[in-house]
């Protein structure tokens, strides 16, 4: 559930740190990966990913409301202490290394 977004489609992804300082969410470190072989990102990307950060896009509505569900590429990771970026872009699931999904504009922590 999300209020207040821009209106359009919007790239989610898991990161490493549970932390949300701002400004721009930087404290949230990089996407959560392989620790034994980090995937490249994307959800649609041929040449060895998803990285275990990559979520499905979400959209917000004209009123800035959102209500998605979006699962993890790999369902038996811990959540405890990752956080949880929403982009102001879509995510094209290719580009390296964030799909062209642009700036972060919200964060959660999982506890």
């Amino acid at each position: 559930e999300g209020k207040g977004w821009p209106a359009g489609w919007h790239g989610v992804h898991l990161h490493a740190v549970g932390k949300c300082e701002g400004p721009g969410f930087t404290s949230a470190g990089a996407h959560v990966n392989h620790a034994d072989s980090p995937s490249p990102h994307g959800l649609l990307n041929a040449a060895g990913g998803p990285d275990l950060g990559d979520l499905q896009n979400v959209y917000a509505a004209a009123d800035g409301s959102v209500h998605a569900e979006v699962y993890a590429a790999n369902p038996g990771q811990s959540l405890n202490g990752v956080s949880f970026l929403v982009h102001a872009n879509r995510d094209d699931h290719v580009s390296q290394p964030i799909g062209g999904a642009g700036p972060r504009i919200a964060c959660g922590v999982f506890g």
